[in-house]
Formats: structure tokens, C-alpha cells, sequence
């Protein structure tokens, strides 16, 4: 017996039970309270017993006697019930009711087909209507018990959740000021569409919300949820797709129907990349029931039949594989692009989620999102609660600056493994390696601020540096991704300056300088080649889509050319970097000793030592310290308008 026979079992069992005992009560059931006496002992009883009261119930065959009678027992008095059936003749009659005579006993006639029939009809049912009660209330426990036989033949129901009292309003939502006008102005026209119609304007059918992972996109659905006074359908692309053929399709039509029936409303579709993919691509063809499903979504918002006063919002990461069917006006007539925060936008962020934090005095919020640039709204979250988390693990009354930085560096590169150690040696390589990071950024004026050092391990790292741009901007110059470059060359010169010799340390700093130089060369034209676009390599192939695409190939030569100009720029780096640190070594090696002592510095310590040779001193994190009346911290660089950078630059830069 299988794992799923047993388990079918055990739920059978209780219920065979069940039955079993109701169906041993039947006899009972039908069986009357009056005791079964022969017409001998009927006589007996009526001629020796006092006998109260006697009723007769004639019938077709038999005459049925019932009576009643109290016996004296242990000085108490007991009623006795009997009953019997004589033979229905006149003269079994006349002799009844002369015996009933003589012993002057009160007789009562009843019409049994109006008094007998009906009360025995309903006592004989009664037993089985309970068995088969009980049997139908057996089979539907063990046809819903596992969900899937119970809902055989719901396919093609819709799936989506009618959202109700969302907590979520726009106030919740910060740094999206343009993303909650555009959707502000849907909650607007279902509840006042009259300005709208007046002045000829259609609210767009859809709404397709794009952005990377953890930028609010979700968040933002729930805040119009919370905003409109409307029903607000909520459901996930792949609730549509199932292993039937179709199935989708009719959920999509069942999920439209209702919607229709409850206009105006919204409908939030969440991952509909799920669904949406592109018709047609791939290796070995389409996929037949999304491609339904995808067709069926594609009429429903706008075929013959219009959908008026239903609006779709959908949230996907992947717009670049949607069915440009999908993406044409008049079905998603509006992207609206929801991208990781600028600076600005994540100190408002951070100022959301500590509502309901405590904090030391020195947490500045605007120097929090300096430290952390490409972070999306979710993991500036995270943030903010893993520095709660580290708070109360340290005993902490109040989250330190020192709980945020470990907060960051834990959302970025795990925990630290304080528990791995170094020889003495290596503890110093890794302190003049990072220390030389922190040089080049407090020396050089276009390249990253280090904003965070330390020589405890975290991941695969033996150290760790948070290098940020001083300022946010949109576009990066040539003297700035040279510059990054210098920076990220730092550490190694400072082995090969200090040591006379190199580490594999570098390995990470080589690889991003390395990838930064190709790109000015292949993609950005700020190299001698020229502005030109060169095939990088690593354009990746979408679903079999571009298997006969021509890619933009170049010969060997030009290959050769590529390489020299990389060359070129990580050489030139280099060589500036070198002078730096060779000019800067009496400072580098204070910060690399404070290292040794401390472990880890951020980015105020760090600036402390370069320009005083003085370390500055941290909150305690007790409500009670007054040692941060005498703290400050120099201001946040001020920016005319914060920015986004390059988000693969951001990415690698982190």
C-alpha cells in the first residue's frame, strides 16, 4: 500500500466508523417504548393490574391494544407501558371492549391511518435519512480534503481577489512622485470621471508598471487599492496557466465577467510576464496554453466588446519579452517606469520605514543614502530592520550608525565572518590594500568615495570597500570613468608600494577596472578607435529569437586594436594611481593603522583621520550618552538635482 492509499485510509476510517454506529441504532430507533406482550398475558395484565387507561387503534388485519399501568415496588409506585394486537373480527373486538367494560377501564379509539400511519412513516425514515446524511457528509470531506478533487470543476473559474480595506495609501509610498501622479489620476477618473469626459479625454485602458525587482511596483498597486474607493481584483500571471489546454483562456473570461459586473474596478495583474511572453519563440516553438491565455487577455482588453470603466494595472521586471500585441495603445497605452531611487528619493524612503524606530542622534539619513546607491526601496527596507535586528542583539536602546553600516554591508555581502583569522601579515596587506581605496577617493576629485573600509571578511572577500560617487549624475565623463578606474586600481598599488609585491586581493578591483575600460572602448567611443560600436560578446539570446540575427562582428585587427586601447587606459590609471599613493603615504598609512585597530571605518572616521590624524567617536547606542553633543559630521554633498547613475555601473560599483 502506497503513501497515498494510506493517507486515503486514515481519512476513511473515522467516518466507516460512524456509519457503522448509526446503522447499529437503526433497531433502536424504530423500536417503540412499549413492551411486546401476547394476548394471554394482555388478559392477565388487564384482569389482575390496575390498569389506567387502555387505547385501541383498529386496523385492516389486526387491532392494536396499548395501555398503561402503575405497580407498586419498594414502596414506590412504577409505570408499566404493553401493547398487543388481537385479530381483527368482530367477535375478538366485542369480547376486547366487554373485558374493557367490566373492569370499568377508560377507553380512547383511534384512526390509525390519520394518528399511526404518519408518526411510523416518519420514526422508520428517520434512521436511514441520518445514514445517508452521515455517508453524503463523508465522501464531500474526503472529495475536499486535498483541494484538487474538490475543485474539479472550478478550472475555469477566475482566480483573482477582491481587495478589501487596503491600509496602503500614496503617504506610504515615498520617493515615486511621478509614479503616484500618473496612477493618482486613475484613482481620480473613477471617482470623478466627469472632468474627464467633458474635456474629451479616455483614461488609458492599461497600466503597465516596469522596473527592477523590490522598487515598489507592487507597493504602489496596493496604494491605489488603499486610494480608490472601487473594487480592486488582484492577481499573479501564472494563477492563469495550467497543464490543461485552455483553462487559462476561461479564467481570463470568468475574471473579466465579474469585473464587468462590479465596473468601474481595477484589475492588477502582478508578473503578467508570466503570461505575456512574446507568441511564436523559442527552440522548439510556443507553449499552447499561454499563447490562449495571452490571446484570450489580448480581446478582453480590447476587442469588439469594450471593457468601459475597467482598467488594468499590471507589474512585470521583464517588459523587453512582452508581446508587442500586449504593449500597443489601446490595450497597455501607458508604461510607466518605476526605477530604483536617487539619492533624495532614498532618504525619503529611509524616513518611511523609520517611523517606527528609534534612533541615536548621529543616524543621518541623508549620509545613509549617500552610502548606498543603486539599492532598491525593498532592500533599503531591509536595511533599516536588520540595523533594529543588530540593535537589539547588541543590547543597544537606540539603532547606532555603527547597527546601519553593519546593515548595509550585510545586505550587500552577508555577514561578517569574524570567526575566520589572519596571520599578522595578512591582516596588514588587507589593511594598506583597503586603506589605499580610501586615498584615491579622498585625493583624486572625480573618483568614488569610500564611504565604508574594513579588514573583517564578508563572503568570499578578505576585506570589503564601499566606494560611492561623490555626486549622483546622469551621464559619467571620460575623467570620471577614468577616475573610477584609478580608484578601483588603489589597492594593489598600495601592496606593490608599501610590500613590493601583489596579492590575489586585487582579483575583484582588476576585473571591474578591466570591464569599465572595454566598455569606454566598444560601447562608448572615448578611446582613439573612435565612436564606433564593437561587438562586446555578451549580448545574450532572448528564446531562440536572435539564433539568426548577424551580430556586429569585427576582424582581428580591430580585436587587436581593442585590446591595446584597454590596455592603454588601465596603464594610464595605474600610473596616476601610483602617484597618488606615493605622494599620500604618510596619510595611507594612518588610515591603514586605524584599520588595524578598529577593524572598521566609515566614511566620517575616515575623513576625521585624513584631515586631523584623529579618530572620531561613535554613539554607544545607550539613551543616556551625552557623548554625541560634541559629535558632528560633515554635511551630505548637495547636489543641483540627485540622479541616477549607469544602473550596470551601480551594480558592479557596489
Amino acid at each position: 500500500m502506497n503513501n497515498k492509499n494510506k493517507s486515503l485510509f486514515k481519512a476513511i476510517m473515522p467516518w466507516l466508523v460512524v456509519i457503522v454506529l448509526l446503522s447499529s441504532l437503526v433497531p433502536f430507533l424504530n423500536s417503540g417504548k412499549s413492551s411486546e406482550v401476547n394476548y394471554n398475558q394482555f388478559v392477565k395484565i388487564v384482569d389482575q393490574e390496575k390498569v389506567s387507561e387502555i387505547t385501541v387503534m383498529p386496523g385492516i388485519y389486526v387491532t392494536s391494544v396499548e395501555g398503561k399501568y402503575q405497580k407498586e415496588e419498594k414502596g414506590k409506585k412504577v409505570s408499566y407501558s404493553f401493547k398487543t394486537n388481537v385479530p381483527q373480527t368482530d367477535e375478538e373486538l366485542n369480547s376486547l371492549m366487554q373485558l374493557f367494560q367490566d373492569k370499568s377501564i377508560n377507553v380512547k379509539v383511534l384512526d390509525a391511518k390519520s394518528e399511526n400511519m404518519l408518526m411510523d412513516a416518519i420514526l422508520g425514515l428517520l434512521p436511514y435519512v441520518l445514514l445517508i446524511g452521515a455517508m453524503v457528509f463523508v465522501m464531500r470531506s474526503i472529495g475536499g480534503g486535498g483541494g484538487a478533487n474538490a475543485k474539479a470543476f472550478d478550472f475555469g473559474n477566475s482566480r483573482a481577489k477582491l481587495e478589501k480595506d487596503s491600509k496602503t495609501r500614496f503617504s506610504d509610498v515615498a520617493g515615486a512622485d511621478e509614479e503616484k501622479e500618473e496612477l493618482t489620476e486613475l484613482v481620480d477618473f473613477l471617482k470623478n470621471p466627469k472632468k474627464f469626459v467633458n474635456m474629451g479625454a479616455k483614461i488609458p485602458r492599461g497600466v503597465l508598471l516596469v522596473g527592477p525587482p523590490g522598487t515598489g511596483k507592487t507597493l504602489l498597486a496596493r496604494a491605489v487599492a488603499g486610494e480608490a474607493n472601487v473594487p480592486f481584483y488582484s492577481i499573479s500571471g501564472s494563477e492563469f496557466v495550467e497543464m490543461f489546454v485552455g483553462v487559462g483562456a476561461g479564467r481570463v473570461r470568468d475574471m473579466f465577467k465579474k469585473a464587468k459586473q462590479n465596473a468601474p474596478c481595477i484589475i492588477f495583474i502582478d508578473e503578467i510576464d508570466a503570461v505575456g511572453r512574446q507568441r511564436g519563440t523559442g527552440v522548439g516553438g510556443g507553449h499552447d496554453e499561454r499563447e490562449q491565455t495571452l490571446n484570450q487577455l489580448l480581446v478582453e482588453m480590447d476587442g469588439f466588446s469594450g471593457n468601459e470603466g475597467i482598467i488594468i494595472l499590471a507589474a512585470t521586471n521583464r517588459a523587453d519579452v512582452l508581446d508587442p500585441a500586449l504593449l500597443r495603445p489601446g490595450r497597455f497605452d501607458r508604461q510607466i517606469q518605476v526605477a530604483n531611487p536617487d539619492k533624495k528619493a532614498r532618504a525619503e524612503i529611509l524616513r518611511v520605514h523609520a517611523r517606527n524606530k528609534k534612533f541615536a542622534p548621529d543616524v543621518n539619513f541623508d549620509n545613509v543614502a549617500q552610502r548606498t546607491p543603486g539599492f532598491s526601496g525593498a532592500e533599503l527596507a531591509n536595511v533599516l530592520n536588520e540595523a533594529a535586528l543588530l540593535a537589539v542583539r547588541q543590547g543597544h536602546q537606540l539603532i547606532t550608525l555603527d547597527d546601519v553600516d553593519e546593515a548595509i554591508d550585510r545586505v550587500i555581502g552577508g555577514p561578517a565572518k569574524k570567526s575566520r583569522k589572519y596571520t599578522e601579515r595578512e591582516r596588514k596587506l588587507v589593511a594598506y590594500h583597503e586603506a589605499g581605496h580610501a586615498i584615491i577617493g579622498l585625493t583624486l576629485e572625480d573618483a568614488n568615495k569610500v564611504q565604508k573600509v574594513t579588514i573583517i571578511p564578508r563572503g568570499q572577500a578578505g576585506g570589503y570597500n564601499l566606494m560611492t560617487p561623490k555626486e549622483e549624475t546622469y551621464f559619467q565623463t571620460k575623467t570620471q570613468l577614468k577616475a573610477s578606474i584609478t580608484g578601483f586600481m588603489g589597492g594593489r598599488v598600495a601592496e606593490e608600494v608599501f610590500f613590493g609585491d601583489v596579492t590575489s586581493g586585487a582579483h575583484n578591483d582588476i576585473e571591474q577596472a578591466t570591464r569599465i575600460a572595454r566598455l569606454m572602448v566598444t560601447e562608448l567611443g572615448m578611446s582613439e578607435l573612435g565612436p564606433i560600436k564593437y561587438a562586446s560578446g555578451q549580448d545574450a539570446v532572448f528564446l531562440g529569437r536572435d539564433y539568426s540575427s548577424t551580430s556586429n562582428t569585427h576582424s582581428g585587427q580591430v580585436a587587436y586594436e581593442i585590446d591595446q586601447q584597454v590596455r592603454k587606459i588601465i596603464d594610464e590609471c595605474y600610473e596616476q594611481c601610483r602617484q597618488i599613493i606615493v605622494a599620500q603615504k604618510d596619510k595611507l598609512v594612518v588610515i591603514a593603522d586605524a584599520l588595524l585597530e578598529y577593524e572598521t571605518l566609515n566614511n566620517e572616521q575616515i575623513e576625521s583621520l585624513y584631515n586631523t590624524g584623529q579618530m572620531l567617536e561613535a554613539h554607544s547606542g545607550k539613551i543616556d550618552d551625552d557623548h554625541h553633543k560634541d559629535i558632528t559630521f560633515p554635511d551630505a554633498p548637495k547636489t543641483p538635482k540627485p540622479v541616477d547613475l549607469d544602473d550596470d555601473l551601480l551594480d558592479e560599483m557596489k
